[in-house]
């Protein structure tokens, strides 16, 4: 994979804002992973900043072509938001057309390899265009941590966006940072892995990932990668968070403290409505008014929604598996349905992967609907039919369905989607796990007794209440009245702040 820099044309930016008697002030410049799940917070990122800072502030939203080409027209009203392409030629874009976890990964960790080098130019046009002026800051995603020596190189500030909370990103530093697992002799799952620097929380064996329990603590690619981005970011100016401070203050309390930088926990940021990005061009077989439909059948707090996200599916047994256990509930479900892991995602869905029968008889009971390729996910989690998510547990469907309300029951399949669950279940009392990675043995009728349990036992009941205490929170934390403005108004308020402070100042003068 090789990336070639296109000029982009800086200057002639700033001559239409001069043509409107716009003086450009300051550039922010967000540059979000190559992958869904990490562009659509980065895209709201946009639009909110974009409403609070003054209109002599442009933002420039950096990526690939491929990924530019789709979000382009959906920021047309928004004046102040421009794009800056860093090109290469290759057919691989973004990740949700990567099928196998080893190309993901890979994928990761070449990115500082391919983009340093375009990127250091882009930031140089910028500034050159802009009279000499650097940016004012530099956002980038957590897993683009190089961009810090670029930010600093220039004389502009550097804050990580973490598409992820702090309680998940804390235990997920830690064990690649130090690898806690082989000083703990044996094997047995139910083995604690003590964490050097976060002793006050209790992981277990069954809790890391498959590639964390085969790192090699000498020379492990997937460590390297993880150790330098948490170093990259510890050099930053503070850090952004796409989460709440009722979900997970003290974590937050304890990345401020440890780093001794700023946190703002700006979130939730996820859309209003169910807008065309949401899918990241993907064209979707179900139409989200057909999705309506369908719920308003059913009763309230009745249907399982089933969705692993945007990128990851599971292997052929466990989907025969799960199946089984949908419809043994006889429990109403939507489940979006993607290729088995290993198969191309590409490649048109096989009836054989499915219990025999089973697409048929669910579209005949009207008990299940199936869709594949995409889904309307926020507007399906906010129908009242739904009462809930079985779900990976990646950090945007976490936040989409406590949103709305919605419980969940875990299925996490790697990197911190493991620790997710375990704050839902363990600290927020909202979820119950049903299986935990490619490899677990799933049985069809311990699933079914999952899902009766959350939809309509004791235990399902009282999630519900709390994810729906928590649903109103969450809503306080964006708005603000008479009482005051909500925690993360206000964060988002002190960042703005500091963002003006930082254009004022030079970098050398703030504390």
């Amino acid at each position: 994979m090789q990336f070639k820099y296109t000029r982009i044309g800086f200057r002639s930016t700033i001559k239409a804002m001069e043509k409107k008697n716009l003086i450009i002030s300051g550039n922010v410049v967000l540059f979000p992973f190559m992958a869904q799940g990490h562009l659509n917070p980065f895209l709201d990122l946009a639009r909110i900043l974009s409403s609070h800072l003054p209109p002599s502030i442009i933002i420039t939203i950096v990526s690939t072509p491929a990924n530019i080409l789709n979000l382009r027209p959906r920021f047309s009203s928004y004046p102040t938001i421009y794009f800056a392409e860093l090109s290469f030629q290759n057919s691989i874009e973004n990740t949700d057309s990567l099928s196998s976890l080893t190309a993901i990964s890979h994928f990761y960790r070449s990115s500082e390899a391919f983009l340093r080098d375009p990127f250091h130019r882009l930031i140089s046009e910028i500034t050159q265009s802009n009279g000499g002026k650097p940016p004012l800051c530099i956002i980038s995603d957590m897993f683009l941590g190089f961009t810090v020596d670029v930010a600093h190189s220039f004389g502009s500030r550097h804050v990580p966006f973490y598409t992820s909370g702090p309680y998940a990103m804390s235990i997920y530093n830690s064990i690649w940072t130090h690898l806690p697992h082989f000083c703990v002799a044996g094997d047995d799952d139910d083995d604690v892995i003590p964490l050097p620097d976060l002793p006050h929380i209790t992981i277990r064996r069954n809790q890391l990932s498959n590639n964390m329990k085969a790192a090699d603590p000498v020379k492990n690619p997937s460590s390297t990668f993880a150790k330098q981005q948490a170093e990259y970011c510890s050099r930053a100016d503070g850090s952004l968070w796409n989460t709440v401070e009722i979900l997970e203050k003290k974590s937050l309390d304890d990345w401020a403290k440890s780093s001794g930088k700023l946190v703002w926990a700006i979130g939730p940021l996820l859309p209003s409505s169910v807008q065309e990005y949401e899918r990241g061009g993907k064209e979707p077989e179900v139409s989200p008014q057909m999705c309506t439909d369908w719920l308003n059948l059913q009763s309230p707090n009745s249907v399982l929604y089933v969705s692993f996200g945007s990128q990851n599916s599971i292997p052929f047994a466990q989907m025969m598996e799960l199946a089984k256990g949908l419809e043994q509930s006889e429990k109403p479900f939507i489940w979006m349905l993607r290729n088995p892991t290993g198969v191309d995602v590409n490649e048109e869905f096989k009836p054989e992967w499915l219990p025999e029968g089973f697409e048929q008889r669910m579209k005949e009971s009207r008990k299940g609907l199936i869709v594949r390729n995409w889904a309307p996910q926020i507007q399906i989690l906010s129908n009242k039919a739904i009462g809930a998510f079985l779900s990976h547990c990646g950090w945007n469907s976490v936040l989409e369905s406590l949103s709305r309300g919605v419980p969940i029951i875990a299925w996490p399949l790697g990197s911190e989607q493991y620790y997710n669950a375990k704050l839902l279940e363990e600290e927020l009392g909202v979820c119950v796990e049903v299986a935990r990675g490619f490899e677990a043995k799933i049985v069809g009728g311990e699933v079914a007794l999952k899902v009766k349990e959350v939809l309509e036992g004791e235990n399902g009941k009282q999630m519900r209440i709390k994810a729906e205490a928590l649903d109103g929170e969450m809503k306080k934390a964006v708005k603000g009245d008479s009482n005051g403005k909500g925690s993360s108004l206000k964060a988002l308020d002190d960042f703005v702040d500091a963002l003006l402070k930082w254009g004022g100042m030079p970098l050398q003068d703030l504390p």
